[in-house]
């Protein structure tokens, strides 16, 4: 079974920077497709970015040119550097892994961290 454990969350002001990453136990990251969701108090789970495992990234279009996703499969770590931070990017982040494109639309994996909280105030 596939472990994910997401980190690097916390409180930081408007207008700053966090990285998140999820570390995974097994190699999963080279072999799948993969992203990060977010969850607010009181929305639905959204998906952020994805990291397509043949190369590219996909992005929410309340956090293109602001998030960047990527992945290390020699450390079997996915991140997302976020910058330019929002109070409403204040969220529970979750990594996900095989998810997948399916007809015309993402899907969600099979595999979740336990999520890492981000809260963006001043």
């Amino acid at each position: 079974q596939v472990q994910l454990v997401e980190s690097g969350g916390g409180l930081v002001q408007p207008g700053g920077s966090l990285r998140l990453s999820c570390a995974a136990s097994t190699s999963i990251f080279s072999t799948n497709d993969a992203g990060w969701y977010r969850q607010a108090p009181g929305k639905q789970r959204e998906l952020v970015a994805v990291l397509w495992n043949i190369g590219g990234a996909n992005y929410a279009e309340a956090v293109k040119g602001r998030f960047t996703i990527s992945g290390d499969n020699t450390k079997n770590t996915m991140y997302l550097q976020m910058n330019s931070l929002k109070p409403e990017d204040t969220a529970v982040y979750y990594c996900n892994a095989g998810l997948r494109l399916s007809s015309g639309s993402i899907r969600e994996g099979a595999h979740w961290g336990q999520g890492t909280q981000v809260t963006v105030s001043s």
